[in-house]
């Protein structure tokens, strides 16, 4: 069975509408030959006449009559899902979205995101999960809307990605820690027992790196996967947490943050989201939503 030309559609709800061949080919800017032959076809299509003679003007059959109203509604259904889509009406949107980021992130942005979004649109519920990995099948299946991170070149090429904002890492301990007071060299912060956090148990990472090239070598008394437990050990220890200082800020309340006396780069926090969400328009006011929260000082 041969497929049917849905134009075809379009063509007939004009036909009906007009009632004349003449007066529907200059509403669809055709010459009247050409409309007559897709009338032709129509009633090929149909085996019904549509239109018949009746005097000078045409006049619909029956099944003409019945197929009308169903034809209109049709080819308005099929302009709806074509054209670019309207305003978005924040009050009435009733939506959930999952957003998957590392530890601190929802402790330091989430109370202002969720304020922001419970004031524009009060029927979104954001859902927050943790990020055990860079694994990009969550996003391109469509198990989470958005994921805050590094972009590196294990990132799923396919993916879009959006800077957020610049951070670094920075030394925390509790108050009252011998690295309270003094300058902090290289080597007073090599010098003290470390807790080192790694998602995939790896005891050397790019601090131990920056060490390294300055002749220097930290002790690492415990290994942890998030900043958040690390920072929950150096607050009843002596141990030295390292993390980064916009994901921990809430986090670090009461301890005492000093600068690395290292030679480590800041990174970029991104946010990313796979192409099918571009033109979604709840998906684009929720990011936009996200980059002015992290934003804000």
């Amino acid at each position: 069975m041969s497929t049917p030309d849905f134009n075809l559609l379009v063509t007939l709800d004009v036909l009906l509408a007009e009632g004349s061949v003449a007066r529907a080919a200059r509403r669809l800017r055709l010459s009247p030959s050409a409309m007559s032959r897709a009338l032709a076809r129509l009633r090929e299509t149909t085996g019904d006449p549509l239109l018949v003679r009746a005097g000078r003007g045409l006049v619909p059959t029956p099944r003409a009559l019945a197929l009308r109203e169903q034809v209109g509604r049709l080819v308005q259904e099929a302009e709806a899902v074509l054209r670019p889509a309207g305003g978005l009406a924040l009050g009435q949107l009733v939506r959930v979205f999952t957003l998957r980021s590392r530890d601190g992130f929802v402790e330091n942005f989430g109370p202002r995101l969720l304020a922001r979004v419970e004031a524009e649109a009060p029927g979104v519920r954001l859902r927050f999960v943790q990020k055990p990995d860079k694994d990009g099948a969550p996003l391109r299946d469509g198990e989470i809307d958005l994921e805050t991170g590094v972009v590196g070149p294990d990132t799923a090429p396919e993916l879009r990605a959006q800077a957020l904002f610049r951070d670094r890492f920075i030394g925390v301990v509790r108050a009252g820690h011998p690295l309270c007071a003094g300058e902090i060299t290289p080597q007073r912060y090599a010098a003290g027992r470390h807790v080192a956090v790694s998602r995939r148990g790896l005891e050397k990472g790019a601090i131990d790196a920056a060490l390294l090239s300055l002749g220097l070598e930290r002790q690492v008394g415990t290994l942890v996967a998030e900043f958040s437990t690390a920072l929950a050990l150096a607050r009843a220890s002596d141990l030295i947490a390292s993390v980064p200082e916009r994901h921990s800020g809430n986090l670090r309340d009461g301890m005492h943050s000093f600068a690395l006396p290292l030679p480590l780069p800041e990174f970029t926090v991104s946010l990313l989201w796979h192409p099918r969400f571009d033109a979604d328009l709840a998906h684009r006011w929720l990011r936009g939503c996200i980059r002015e929260v992290c934003a804000a000082p």
